[in-house]
């Protein structure tokens, strides 16, 4: 699909009120940090070294709030805050989840690099041999949101294995494992080919690499892995390596609704 086709709306700013620490609007080192400076945590330095100027005066307050009236400098450099862009991509096989590789392995960000100007990051991870529904965003309080365990976001995998999963263990997966970092219970499971090696799991855990130790376990190993829904989004219509920016109804889902 052609990048100029793929076409998403600014999300408004929050807040009208001019900056101050309690008021509303975004926080400084946030608004900083969409506009392509630096990270967050980056921008806390820039602020609380003073090289951070709203309406001409030196801000070093963390939680300092910025207006959408606002003006906010970095020396000379004026900053402008970033459109919120949300990018669904569907990643294949031998891409990592990271911005950057100083292996210079292939990454998620060289299948998105027409999705505009903006840094946009991951939310989240798959890894390398894992393949399906990836979010990218620079909405750092969403990203924040989904990525968090304790929100315990609906995921389902499609999972295919080296040997048929027979019914005692189909039924202890079901009824809950103890792993060796706690307890485990899946939401949903069941036999996808009539074979039984290729299975549908569903989660609400955030814990790294669960569905991969789940099946090993219990003496199985994952061939294949695929996320085939994350907190309600789904592949329809998004082939293998491409990608689509979200529609404002699944943004408002997103941040409202998950």
């Amino acid at each position: 699909m052609d990048a100029s086709e793929k076409t998403t709306r600014p999300v408004d700013f929050p807040g009208e009120a001019s900056g101050n620490p309690s008021g509303e609007g975004i926080r400084l080192n946030r608004y900083i940090a969409n506009a392509g400076v630096c990270s967050r945590r980056d921008a806390d330095v820039l602020i609380e070294s003073g090289e951070i100027r709203v309406n001409g005066n030196v801000i070093t307050e963390m939680g300092y709030r910025v207006g959408k009236n606002d003006v906010v400098k970095y020396g000379n450099r004026l900053l402008n805050r970033e459109k919120l862009v949300y990018v669904l991509l569907n990643k294949p096989k031998d891409y990592l989840t990271t911005t950057e590789d100083p292996n210079d392995r292939k990454t998620v960000m060289d299948l998105v690099k027409e999705a505009g100007d903006q840094r946009i990051y991951p939310v989240g991870r798959l890894d390398r041999n894992t393949t399906g529904l990836l979010l990218l965003t620079n909405d750092g309080e969403l990203a924040e949101k989904l990525a968090h365990p304790s929100n315990e976001i609906k995921k389902v995998y499609q999972v295919e294995l080296d040997k048929s999963l027979g019914a005692e263990d189909f039924e202890k997966i079901k009824e809950g494992l103890t792993l060796e970092d706690g307890p485990v219970k899946v939401d949903d499971l069941a036999y996808v080919t009539p074979d039984n090696m290729v299975i549908g799991i569903e989660i609400h855990s955030g814990r790294n690499r669960l569905v991969r130790r789940i099946f090993e376990h219990l003496g199985y190993e994952v061939l294949k892995l695929d996320r085939t829904v994350y907190a309600g989004l789904s592949k329809k219509d998004l082939p293998r390596g491409t990608w689509r920016f979200l529609a404002d109804k699944e943004v408002v889902k997103l941040k409202y609704f998950q």
